[in-house]
Formats: C-alpha cells, sequence, structure tokens
C-alpha cells in the first residue's frame, strides 16, 4: 500500500518558478493552520508567521535575497521568533524576563518557527503546490527588521516562496545515510572517505544532466564555495539579535 505522506515527502524538490496563480485566502488559511499543528517546545507556540503581499515590500525582499522570482510566487511568508506575545501574555518579573531574553528562549523560538514551516511545505506539497524556504532574508537582517516593524523578542527565521509550480526540476541526490545517520557515536568523515567520493561523483553526474543551470559541481566543491562566501555579508546577525533583546544571559 501506498503510503501517502512518504510518498510526497520522498517526492520533494525546490520550486524556483511559479505559475501567475495567487494562493487563495483558504490554501493560505489551511497552510497557516498546518503549521500551527505542528510540534512546538514547551507547547509555548514561540514564533509567528508574517504573510507579505505588498508588492514594495516584495521588491525589497527580492533585493535583500538577491532572489527577484519570489515576487512571483503565489504567496510569500516570513516565520519569525516570537517571544514578545508571551511576554505581554505573562506577569513581568526578573524571572520571566531572564528567560524570555535569553539563548535557550531564542532556540525555543527558532525550532518553532523552522518546525512550522516545514509542515506549511509539506502541506503545501499535498495540495499541489511548491515552494522554497530561503534563509537569504538574512543577508540584511536590519533591514528586515525595520521593513516589517519587529518589535524586541522577535526575529526572522526563514521566508518560503509558495506557488502553484510552473517547473518540475529533477530530484538532487542526497548524502548516503552511512555519511550522517551513526549509531551510538558520531563518525568522523573526511574527503577521501570512498562514500563521499562516490557521493561526488554521483552528485557531479546529477548537475551535467539535468535539464536546467547545468554545471560543473561536486558536493565538496559545493561546500568550498559556500564556505568561501565573505562572512561580512551576514555579519550583522549577531549585532541585530542582541538588539532584539536576545542573548541577554
Amino acid at each position: 500500500m501506498t503510503n501517502p505522506t512518504l510518498a510526497t515527502l520522498l517526492a520533494h524538490r525546490s520550486i524556483r518558478r511559479f505559475t501567475a496563480e495567487k494562493l487563495t485566502a483558504e490554501e493560505i488559511t489551511t497552510l497557516v493552520t498546518a503549521a500551527q499543528h505542528a510540534p512546538t517546545s514547551t507547547f509555548s507556540q514561540q514564533y509567528s508567521i508574517l504573510s507579505v503581499t505588498d508588492p514594495a515590500k516584495l521588491a525589497v525582499l527580492g533585493d535583500i535575497t538577491g532572489h527577484h522570482w519570489l515576487e512571483q510566487a503565489g504567496h510569500y511568508f516570513i516565520f519569525l521568533v516570537d517571544q514578545y506575545r508571551n511576554q505581554e501574555l505573562v506577569p513581568k518579573t526578573p524571572t520571566t524576563a531572564a528567560n524570555l531574553h535569553s539563548t535557550d528562549k531564542l532556540l525555543a523560538g527558532i525550532f518553532d518557527a523552522t518546525i512550522a514551516t516545514e509542515a506549511v511545505v509539506t502541506a503545501g506539497e499535498s495540495l499541489g503546490l511548491g515552494s522554497t524556504i530561503m534563509g537569504s532574508i538574512l543577508n540584511d537582517v536590519p533591514r528586515l527588521i525595520q521593513l516589517f516593524e519587529l518589535p524586541e523578542l522577535t526575529f526572522p527565521v526563514l521566508g518560503l516562496a509558495i506557488g502553484h509550480p510552473a517547473e518540475q526540476p529533477e530530484h538532487k541526490p542526497r548524502l548516503p545515510q552511512e555519511l550522517m545517520h551513526f549509531s551510538n557515536t558520531y563518525r568522523p568523515i573526511t574527503a577521501a572517505d570512498s562514500q563521499v567520493v562516490a557521493y561526488d561523483a554521483l552528485l557531479k553526474h546529477y548537475y551535467q544532466q539535468r535539464t536546467t543551470n547545468q554545471r560543473e559541481e561536486t558536493f565538496t566543491h559545493h561546500l568550498a564555495t559556500e564556505l568561501g562566501r565573505d562572512p561580512q555579508q551576514r555579519a550583522g546577525i549577531l549585532a541585530a539579535l542582541k538588539q532584539q533583546g536576545f542573548l541577554q544571559d
């Protein structure tokens, strides 16, 4: 018997080209409802979701991320850490203030927002939609905070462009499980590992053969490129986190 949930999860691919059809209010409500039913740390629901529909603000997001194709998506969400709401709902004591401004509660909010994002992705794919999760909204966090008037104890985590797919990319091969799933003890991996070498060859073939954006690429080269980016591009994240009231332990 086919398991439809597993089929949806295993069929995932990122979508960056969408039809002109916008999501309906009912579809948006359904996706947000799916997010709300995702697991949340201590049931504190330490996240919020921001729908971005203003074309001017979407254009700014395109500038920040470097991906103006997001403006053509059927809908755009931003998932936020939100301890501000909980701050307003509890008595203001030194203990609650210390907890809300802590690294622990920042991480809890990040977990909640991230899990909610994946729930929306999976729910959307089950409805025939496609999406791309975008960490690139963090390229200019101060501008993002100003753009959306985010109060203290909130912080943007991920963007999500979602809509009706206008493409169907090939599946991108993942790491062999032996390189990322261990039993009881962590197993160090090196570039000389035979499975790494084989995965490099597999991914190189994938990039050469796929229908769009063909290029010479391996996994280890991709990692080197990613880690070779100028770290100053997102150097403002730590300062912005502290400005928003987090990491005050």
